[in-house]
């Protein structure tokens, strides 16, 4: 929205406060454009979920903007809008996420129409129905998606008993059965300040925001803090799964194993082993070797994907149906040769350089620091942790990058999710 300078958010200049409920605020002011943005979480999300109704947090973050105690629908919509605003509520595994852009003198409008809708949603019956619908309709495109389908059904077979092997907006038949009763019942038991996080960057000041916060969230009284589930025990043997898509032209693939979470020490060093094999340039090793040297894929890249309790680190590619297997081989032998090989010393000195290059384009907008201040809060990495990030990806090794592929990358716990017109 708005250019910062280029020295990094830090102890320096966050601004830091807590009330009383245990909400935690953070505010980075930044003058140069008349705008404020906030970005947050409550501490609910699917994994609060009842077992028989997955998507119930994702449906209830759905409807806290579609009326309240003091704005309905209609109203709260025409006053986003008329200031050319953005106000956002969305349900996530751990969280629920909230966002706020607008011109600064909007700000404490904006702020309190999103106190209203978390603390004194209404529920409208005929906004339920509505939400209810859009979602089956998104579940409904999501089934005609082989790309989609391929990660879902990844998931599902990796973390078979767990959260985080379903979607957070659950299944058309849970959906379906899913009351207004359930959703008013499901904010009563898990909305509130405990734990929840704000942060706000933009032409701001730090105790003006404070009292804004104060004065809309300061009396809310805290849920009671529900248990964090159990990290998830994911597949301990090689399996794949085929879902047949008749019809389609393209099959997806996604391929990978159990990893780590993000607080663990091989973060870093997955992270760097991941650039080198399907990020950087034209998606790494894995893009140059199968879409560009054997012409396999329409795309094919590597992603690790870390999470509170757990991680999986995987490739992802679009074929035609009939390179699936051979693809599937490639990818594999893409696996070997990053633990068997070591990198070159260009390979590794790349992917540093374009993981902390990336880094100022992150904070180049205001939404950028203030989400980039709210993962810093939530993974417990320090107020510090962006002065100290260039120094944590240049001490990876080629070693570690060995390491970790023979780590993780293991074919006797490999998931295959295959999704097209197999007919297998």
């Amino acid at each position: 929205m708005s250019h910062i300078s280029h020295a990094y958010p830090g102890p320096d200049d966050i601004h830091v406060f807590r009330l009383d409920n245990g909400l935690r605020l953070y505010v980075r002011p930044n003058p140069a454009a008349p705008v404020a943005v906030m970005e947050g979480h409550l501490a609910t999300g699917a994994v609060h979920d009842p077992a028989e109704l997955p998507g119930l947090a994702h449906f209830v973050s759905g409807m806290v903007t579609r009326g309240s105690a003091r704005f309905d629908y209609d109203t709260f919509n025409e006053t986003v809008e008329g200031v050319g605003a953005a106000v956002d509520v969305s349900g996530d595994t751990h969280v629920t996420q909230l966002s706020v852009s607008g011109l600064a003198e909007d700000f404490p409008m904006l702020v309190e129409l999103l106190a209203d809708g978390l603390r004194r949603p209404t529920f409208p019956s005929a906004h339920v129905e509505l939400l209810r619908n859009q979602t089956l309709v998104y579940q409904q495109e999501r089934e005609q998606d082989t790309q989609r389908m391929a990660a879902l059904r990844f998931y599902a077979t990796m973390y078979a008993d767990h959260v985080y092997g379903r979607p957070v907006s659950g299944y058309p038949d849970a959906v379906k059965r899913i009351t207004r009763d359930d959703l008013v019942d499901f904010h009563a038991a898990h909305y509130g300040p405990a734990e929840a996080i704000l942060v706000v960057t933009g032409a701001v000041d730090p105790a003006a925001v404070a009292g804004l916060v104060e004065a809309h969230f300061g009396d809310w009284q805290p849920a009671p803090v529900h248990a964090t589930p159990a990290r998830p025990q994911p597949v301990g043997t090689s399996v794949t799964t085929v879902h047949n898509m008749p019809g389609k032209f393209q099959s997806d693939i996604v391929l990978g194993s159990p990893a780590v979470a993000r607080d663990h020490p091989d973060f870093y060093a997955v992270r760097v082993a991941n650039t080198i094999l399907g990020r950087f340039g034209m998606m790494g090793r894995l893009g140059e070797r199968i879409r560009e040297e054997e012409g396999l894929a329409y795309y094919c890249y590597s992603s690790q994907d870390a999470d509170l309790l757990g991680g999986v680190w995987y490739a992802a590619a679009g074929v035609n149906p009939a390179n699936v297997s051979q693809t599937t081989n490639s990818v594999l032998e893409e696996f070997a040769r990053l633990a068997a090989t070591p990198p070159t010393a260009a390979e590794l000195a790349d992917s540093q350089a374009y993981l902390t290059g990336i880094l100022p384009l992150t904070l180049e907008t205001n939404e950028g620091v203030a989400n980039t201040i709210l993962s810093m809060v939530w993974h417990e990495l320090g107020l510090d942790y962006l002065y100290r990030y260039a120094d944590i990806i240049n001490s990876v090794t080629v070693e570690d990058v060995q390491r970790v592929a023979h780590a993780y990358l293991r074919p006797a716990c490999t998931v295959l999710s295959i999704a097209g017109p197999q007919g297998e």
